[in-house]
């Protein structure tokens, strides 16, 4: 494949450092990545080296150029998953998710779907009551249904968020941990705190959690609520047994909507335990109002050796035949 030269001439109202990132970062990811080299002058790049990589690189600088023509501050994670969709299938454009983009005026922040996928997330959080999102971590299944919430909240469409996860991981058994109730299941909670104070101030955050407006609790403390006017998150639902699934659903009050995330290949519960997230899509993927919503490792927005760990997973699984195939709709 021949080599060739390609000048990309800025335009004046694009600030070079938020392209070029600081210490020209996003452009070493995209010379690094492709294999060309990319050099900066002033609003003047140059791309150079094969011809279909100086291609693909002037396609990735053409749609940071356009984020940045839409007002968002471009990140070195943006470029790497901008280089893989192009190197990928290229039919998912970042700019194109803008109108699906999620505001959080709490800190000025807007989350943009970066996949096909977790745009079809975002749309059927906005049209249906309940919503579950199956898939790998590092997919941003719990991270958009945050963000969702909070949204929701700071727009007055809900008066509370409620984030619930079992109180199951990897084996472990809280009678084993020290300390009481709260100290026992806070660190199997903190995932949810770290997601929130990402998208809220900790001191508002914080405020809210002690007013009630946001609760996060043990997927048990749910039992025997109904929850009106609520956006209602169920994160690592895997874990949950047949009976707890039953119970979290039908908790569902007027003007709430409830989100259930998980990735059934991680399951932690006894072997001798259904999980309720596997078992529920035999059981209500037919009820109008609900929605699954499937991802794969071409959704991961983590490390590119997520993505490509999550596919080996994949691939072995599949030979040794030890999980279920995932059911797609």
């Amino acid at each position: 494949m021949a080599d060739t030269t390609l000048k990309i001439k800025l335009k004046e109202r694009i600030d070079p450092y938020v392209l070029f990132g600081s210490s020209d970062i996003n452009l070493r990811i995209i010379g690094e990545t492709l294999g060309i080299k990319v050099v900066a002058r002033g609003h003047e790049i140059i791309l150079d080296g094969p011809q279909e990589k100086v291609k693909t690189g002037q396609e990735v600088i053409a749609d940071l150029v356009a984020l940045i023509e839409e007002g968002y501050s471009v990140k070195p994670d943006d470029v790497d998953y901008i280089i893989r969709q192009s190197t990928n299938d290229g039919e998912f454009k970042l700019k194109e998710a803008f109108h699906d983009a999620v505001s959080l005026p709490s800190k000025r922040k807007l989350i943009i779907p970066k996949s096909h996928i977790q745009s079809e997330y975002i749309k059927a959080i906005r049209n249906y009551d309940i919503v579950i999102g199956i898939g790998p971590a590092g997919t941003g299944k719990t991270y958009l249904a945050m963000a969702m919430a909070v949204a929701s909240l700071l727009r007055k469409e809900v008066n509370r968020i409620i984030l619930a996860r079992p109180a199951v991981e990897a084996g472990e058994k809280l009678g084993f941990l020290p300390g009481d109730m709260y100290e026992k299941v806070n660190p199997y909670l903190r995932p949810l705190y770290d997601a929130l104070y990402d998208m809220m101030e900790t001191e508002k955050a914080n405020r809210l959690i002690e007013r009630g407006d946001i609760e996060i609790a043990p997927l048990a403390f749910m039992r025997g609520r109904t929850l009106n006017d609520s956006f209602i998150i169920l994160d690592e639902a895997q874990n949950s047994t047949s009976e707890q699934m039953k119970m979290f659903l039908t908790r569902l009050g007027f003007n709430s909507k409830v989100v259930v995330t998980g990735d059934i290949t991680q399951v932690d519960l006894p072997v001798e335990r259904v999980s309720g997230l596997i078992e529920i899509q035999n059981i209500i993927s037919g009820i109008e109002g609900i929605k699954f919503v499937y991802f794969s490792e071409k959704d991961v927005v983590r490390h590119k050796l997520v993505q490509d760990i999550i596919k080996a997973y994949d691939i072995f699984i599949s030979r040794s035949g030890k999980v279920k195939k995932i059911k797609r709709q």
